[in-house]
């Protein structure tokens, strides 16, 4: 080829090149915009060990007080040996003692916490809440839930913390039981729905999803879930053990180890695990 001929076809590959970085000439609906979707971290964690838990306990609440693991559990009437109480699970056995018992016939018992020497507990849809003496477990009063339904409850140690099976979390005045703030959860910018037994951890809120064996990190300020875990491995040998297991429902927090207790309605077992919180 000779010379006279090479020279426009340089040119004109010089001006196709500059057409093609020129994105300003292209209309707006013709450009491709490329997004980048996003995930939620997940939390990796370590088994440690495993109790037994009592199958016939239809877990709604569950956490660690003075050294000693506390249970809540409901009555549903499609299975007639579940029963609304709360108290003290044994180590060896996963047996309740039990320190409050409600009639079936008219409450649900959903979650517990402890707060200034006193328990509160939560029941499901009777609106209804009950507040004990931590030592005696006296019934001391009851008080009107902010929302038509309990769930979970927790406390940073301010408020008591409630959930609703929304992507609501109630803030509550332990005094007066007045509604304090309402924070809306959320994942990537939707809503989380399904919030069921919480934990208090080191700042942040942990949340079992009903129905699913995953447990969300939620920011207190935010709302934002900031992380989550998949503990489909545990559940899945929960069910290999007692095939009548229900959802996995149930965080708590020991202090003294780290470590967090983890178990389901109606599993044999309860599961000690460890990650970073």
């Amino acid at each position: 080829m000779r010379l006279n001929n090479l020279i426009p076809l340089v040119i004109l590959s010089i001006l196709l090149l500059q057409s093609c970085d020129d994105n300003s000439s292209i209309p707006k609906e013709n450009k491709i915009v490329v997004t980048k979707v996003k995930t939620t971290p997940l939390i990796n964690y370590v088994y440690v060990n495993s109790y037994p838990h009592d199958t016939n306990s239809f877990t709604e609440g569950f956490l660690m007080y003075n050294g000693d693991l506390y249970e809540s559990t409901g009555a549903t009437p499609q299975l007639p040996q579940t029963r609304s109480l709360f108290g003290v699970v044994n180590k060896s056995t996963g047996i309740i003692d039990v320190k409050v018992e409600l009639d079936k016939t008219k409450y649900f018992g959903e979650g517990i916490t402890f707060l200034d020497d006193k328990v509160f507990q939560l029941t499901y849809q009777a609106k209804v809440g009950f507040i004990y003496d931590a030592v005696s477990f006296k019934e001391l009063g009851r008080f009107e839930l902010p929302s038509n339904e309990g769930w979970g409850l927790t406390t940073d140690e301010e408020h008591l913390i409630m959930s609703d099976g929304t992507d609501a979390l109630y803030f509550l005045d332990p005094k007066n039981l007045s509604v304090v703030k309402i924070i809306k959860v959320s994942e990537n910018g939707y809503p989380k729905h399904r919030l069921n037994e919480l934990e208090y951890i080191n700042g942040f809120i942990y949340a079992n999803i009903w129905m699913t064996n995953t447990i969300v990190k939620i920011d207190i300020t935010t709302g934002d879930v900031v992380g989550k875990l998949d503990l489909t491995p545990i559940a899945e040998e929960a069910k290999y053990l007692y095939h009548n297991i229900q959802e996995m429902n149930g965080i708590a927090f020991d202090s003294v180890t780290g470590n967090v207790l983890i178990t389901g309605k109606m599993w044999p077992k309860y599961f000690e695990i460890k990650f970073n919180h």
